[in-house]
């Protein structure tokens, strides 16, 4: 049976591994789209010896971020179970029982972290400066007739005042504690500053980051503090920039935490190092100069049980490995070995061992386990096994293209099902957000890709410049010059896979989403070799985009100040081409996308109907920038029936029409198994 989009529900995706301290289970997160709007997530435990891993919590909230106590015999988690859709932190004994909530909390818990003796629980929550005064922050039973409310009017003041789909309104983050023996929450920092990545060091010090240098909205400058839970008093340990400063500390007051520097093009496009300080000396050195990649985004360096390695995700040519670090950096990074490795997308140590979560080709997400010193790892769930026997999967082919300077590009195709190479069949390319990231041959892209492969395309994706994975001078490449050598490289690429037999040159289409969005919309700016396009979630207006998104830092980082340089922010944006535009595109934006805010899709479109480009406009309401990733199920099956509708109208190989050339429109303008043709 061929993969289709409403599949989406049929898939499970793991995530936030966690091993627990004699590294015999491993809890994790299991997400299963649950009807049109939600989401079922769960804990589910599973042997470290092997064997079906099983549903640890009930089906009555989301739960997320397992916590095993220091003695192994409790589970804390973060769960919206209860009177309303707040997260709260509960607590599960391992050997059975009943969840109990553990903290009645205004502004919701998050990132929880246990003491090394087991007395507290760490976390951090974002209330207004009225909530902390009402002690609400603690326990709202203190004043239970409080609801939260959206301002009216709203009065803005600060430079990042929404983010991750809503908006800030006053509210800050800081440090809480809750205690087990009293069964109380205490706030540990105040004021007007964010703290955030609460991690313990020994029993009475419990680390964090801290923006506080100049306008924190401002910068990317981290520092991270020490902070001693008796005595409230605050040490500066270090300061760090980027868009994720995240760490972990030892014992012995050493931190290990990620760090780029802030120069042009950005940190978002520099190398991502590791280094590590003594928080008691002072003394710091980095402990990857001698690796040519950047640590993985999102991945924290994580201590082993000894603290006498480091251990990091760390992209490369394709495929997402774990390595060791030396923190006394006297030893080279060191590859785990870890069989057929291809995207592994989070990790947990413990006990000389590592649970991680990968996605590869046959399967999209599963839980790993293996020892610190490499080997064949131990499968430790089959979440769609029974999914998967039943539909055909398709495997993708490496290739490499060479661009006009000799730059070599890694990339990938997938044929369809029942795929006959004497035939031909039209060819979707598909280009990756970012900039700064790398495509693999699975992780999140894993069920669009099939689909599109199952539809009767030929689906092409690949790691252009601006990609990290390469080395530093292949992601810097494109610093303040998108639309070049990313450019290029996908023209590039794509004169190398249609150069085999079974593409059909005449039946191209391309598509991507935040950066690939941009670059779909670039694309068909300058070229008309496609016959049909979708743009997703991007950056069609420098300006306005440098006006509103929440991460403007990288505009002015790449392409200086719009006032100083508005010819370049021009000359950048794709509505610049808008009149050069042949290919029909389709348009689709999140209403709640404050990474990259709606006006951008909403200034391409009038530009493409003003120029009489065969167009038409998608606008998810309540979803964020995440929505192929993480948004409402209905959404996602809705955004994917749509491309997929849209290109078949323009292919030669699918007997419908143009959604242009019907009675379709962006109202009631639904695809049906039956109007695909399927």
């Amino acid at each position: 049976m061929r993969i289709k989009a409403r599949d989406y529900c049929k898939i499970s995706q793991a995530s936030e591994p966690a091993l627990s301290p004699e590294a015999k289970q491993v809890a994790f997160v299991t997400r299963t789209p649950g009807g049109e709007q939600k989401y079922q997530s769960t804990i589910h435990l599973a042997s470290a010896s092997g064997g079906e891993s099983r549903r640890f919590t009930q089906e009555l909230g989301a739960d997320s971020s397992p916590c095993w106590s220091p003695s192994g015999d409790e589970l804390a988690f973060v769960s919206t179970r209860g009177d309303d859709e707040t997260p709260q932190l509960w607590l599960l004994p391992v050997d059975g029982g009943e969840a109990t909530r553990l903290t009645n909390v205004v502004g919701g818990v998050v990132s929880p972290t246990w003491s090394p003796d087991g007395r507290y629980v760490a976390f951090t929550q974002k209330t207004t400066l009225e909530e902390r005064e009402k002690g609400i922050d603690l326990d709202r039973e203190s004043d239970t007739e409080y609801e939260r409310e959206d301002p009216d009017p709203r009065v803005i003041s600060r430079l990042i005042y929404r983010e991750h789909g809503s908006y800030i309104d006053g509210e800050r983050q800081h440090l809480y504690l809750y205690d087990t023996e009293t069964g109380g929450v205490e706030r540990v920092t105040d004021g007007e500053s964010d703290f955030a990545n609460p991690d313990w060091g020994d029993t009475e010090t419990l680390y964090a980051t801290v923006q506080r240098t100049g306008d924190p909205d401002d910068n990317l400058v981290h520092d991270i503090v020490a902070i001693d839970v008796e005595t409230g008093e605050e040490t500066t340990v270090t300061q760090t920039t980027g868009w994720d400063p995240s760490f972990s500390a030892t014992s012995d007051g050493r931190v290990a935490y990620r760090y780029s520097e802030d120069e042009q093009p950005g940190p978002s496009m520099r190398l991502t190092e590791v280094r590590v300080v003594d928080a008691e000396t002072g003394e710091e050195h980095t402990v990857t100069e001698s690796l040519p990649r950047r640590v993985y985004r999102g991945c924290t360096p994580t201590w082993d049980d000894g603290e006498e390695s480091i251990y990091v995700l760390v992209p490369d040519e394709g495929v997402v490995e774990l390595y060791e670090l030396d923190p006394e950096n006297r030893a080279e990074p060191v590859p785990i070995d870890t069989g057929n490795t291809e995207h592994i997308e989070a990790m947990s140590v413990s006990n000389s061992h590592i649970a991680f979560v990968q996605s590869t080709s046959s399967a999209p997400s599963d839980v790993f386990l293996t020892s610190t010193d490499g080997g064949e790892p131990t499968r430790l769930s089959r979440l769609n096994e029974g999914y998967l026997l039943g539909v055909d999967v398709q495997m993708p082919e490496e290739i490499w293209a060479t661009s006009e300077d000799g730059t070599d590009v890694q990339g990938w195709v997938l044929t369809p099902p029942d795929f006959d190479e004497s035939k031909t069949y039209p060819a979707v390319l598909e280009i990756h957000g970012g900039p700064s990231i790398m495509w693999t041959t699975s992780g999140t892209m894993w069920h669009e890709f099939q689909v599109l492969a199952a539809a009767g395309y030929v689906v092409a994706w690949c790691n252009p410049r601006g990609s990290t994975g390469y080395g530093e001078d292949h992601t810097l490449a494109i610093g303040g010059d998108w639309g070049g050598p990313d450019y290029r490289d996908l023209m590039a690429f794509t004169d190398e896979f249609v150069e085999r037999s079974y593409v059909d040159g005449s039946n191209l289409f391309v598509t991507g989403g935040s950066f690939g969005g941009f670059m779909t919309s670039w694309i068909v700016g300058h070229t008309d070799r496609f016959s049909g396009a979708a743009t997703q979630r991007g950056v069609y207006d420098q300006i306005a985009q440098f006006g509103a998104t929440d991460t403007y830092h990288s505009n002015e980082k790449q392409l200086g100040l719009p006032w100083e340089e508005p010819m370049k922010y021009w000359e950048s944006s794709p509505v610049a081409y808008a009149d050069q535009v042949e290919t029909p595109t389709l348009i689709i934006h999140s209403e709640e996308d404050y990474r990259v805010p709606v006006h951008n899709a909403d200034t391409l479109f009038r530009f493409y109907r003003k120029n009489g480009v065969e167009t038409r406009y998608v606008r998810y309401p309540r979803e964020g920038h995440e929505l192929s990733r993480a948004g409402e199920p209905g959404h996602v099956i809705d955004r994917l029936e749509r491309i997929l509708r849209w290109f078949n109208g323009y292919s030669d190989y699918h007997e419908v029409d143009p959604v242009v050339k019907t009675d379709e429109t962006s109202e009631d303008w639904m695809p049906t198994t039956e109007r695909q043709g399927e």
